[in-house]
């Protein structure tokens, strides 16, 4: 017999959880423990255990947002239009959603199923008990109404997309969403020699010109005393980035880098970017398998330009990639057109969603991710020879 079990925090999950062969470190006990004592004030967890009698077949994240006009745009505008479209956004969007998935992180890190122990749709199915399940949850304790339901981040060749059916009867609309920036790194390349070589002369060039003015500033890993004592300064930096976002549906924790690290140990880096002694900038890393993922960073925003410290965290990323022998790079799905210039490629991804709200149109569902996700016009480089 089929049946599931909602786990509401990680000292709960069974020990089967990290025997599963999966090879997503987000769906891992340690990320997940790290992730839960440094989740956004507006985001908390669910973990599910799906079984076949009693053994542990397939598993699943679903967060619980919380989210209100301030948490989604963190820049307000004078323009009216632009006013008119925030308070529409807000009044359908606010208020609880359910995420099956990680929100925080481009990409599929939520679901997981054994296919040799249980069917796709069998799998889907439990999960829609379990949403019910939560949503029936949250209004008894919390009198809230969940409005929105997300299955998040999928590749157009995820099987999940022939369960058209279980979508259909649950009334999940599929919607594209901005690319997944992914960097595949040829096998021949071992070294970061083989990867300036192989671009054209333009972006050699423009490689080389990048290099040049990044030659006072100094990179350093940080280790986890360090980014504990300087937690403050790293946040800051971190908000910089992310206040400059038109639209966010969550802010970190002051202590998320920190608990990370804690918990993944080697297989999260932070790397301090350093003028002379003072820490301007950072980016992160987290080892999932053979793919390397782009994380958060941060940076002084008034030595962004004269340093192009953002163009060289991400040269730095592909020789860490290069060099450590990773298949691939995710740089995720913000700034495209720069990721595009130093190799990445973009990868279509739709999501799923629901609004509750039977009067929601499918058309308006579609209009608001757009907004919130806007399909932004840009131009893919190609620097390689």
């Amino acid at each position: 017999m089929i049946h599931y079990k909602i786990y509401r925090n990680t000292r709960e999950l069974p020990k089967a959880w990290d025997a599963l062969p999966v090879n997503d470190i987000f769906l891992k006990s340690d990320f997940l423990e790290g992730l839960e004592n440094s989740l956004p004030t507006n985001i908390s967890g669910y973990y599910i255990g799906i079984f076949k009698s009693e053994i542990l077949v397939g598993i699943a994240i679903v967060q619980r947002v919380q989210m209100y006009a301030d948490d989604i745009f963190r820049k307000s505008s004078n323009n009216t239009l632009k006013q008119f479209g925030k308070q529409l956004v807000s009044k359908i969007v606010k208020g609880n959603a359910l995420v099956v998935g990680n929100l925080m992180h481009t990409g599929q890190h939520g679901i997981y199923f054994n296919q040799n122990d249980i069917s796709q749709n069998d799998y889907l199915n439990q999960l829609e008990k379990v949403l019910d399940d939560l949503i029936s949850e949250i209004k008894a304790k919390f009198n809230k109404k969940v409005r929105i339901i997300v299955f998040k981040d999928y590749f157009e060749d995820d099987n999940i997309h022939e369960s058209k059916a279980f979508f259909k009867a649950n009334n999940l609309y599929k919607v594209q969403v901005q690319p997944n920036m992914i960097f595949s790194i040829p096998e021949t390349w071992k070294k970061t020699e083989d990867y300036i070589s192989a671009f054209n002369k333009k972006y050699r060039r423009r490689y080389k010109t990048a290099r040049k003015k990044s030659t006072h500033l100094n990179y350093k890993e940080l280790n986890t005393e360090y980014i504990k004592n300087n937690s403050k300064t790293i946040f800051s930096l971190y908000e910089t980035v992310s206040d400059n976002a038109r639209v966010n549906s969550f802010k970190l924790e002051e202590n998320h880098f920190y608990q990370l690290k804690v918990h993944l140990k080697d297989n999260f880096k932070v790397i301090g970017v350093f003028l002379k002694e003072e820490l301007v900038g950072f980016y992160t890393l987290i080892l999932n398998d053979k793919t390397l993922e782009t994380y958060f960073l941060g940076y002084n925003k008034a030595l962004q330009h004269e340093y192009q410290m953002y163009l060289n965290m991400l040269f730095n990323m592909a020789s860490f990639g290069i060099e450590n022998g990773f298949k691939s790079i995710v740089y995720a799905r913000t700034a495209m057109e720069i990721k595009s210039s130093i190799g990445a490629k973009p990868q279509t991804m739709h999501i799923y969603l629901n609004h509750t709200n039977n009067f929601i149109a499918n058309t308006v569902l579609k209009w608001i991710v757009k907004y919130m996700n806007p399909m932004r016009k840009w131009e893919e480089r190609h620097p390689f020879k």
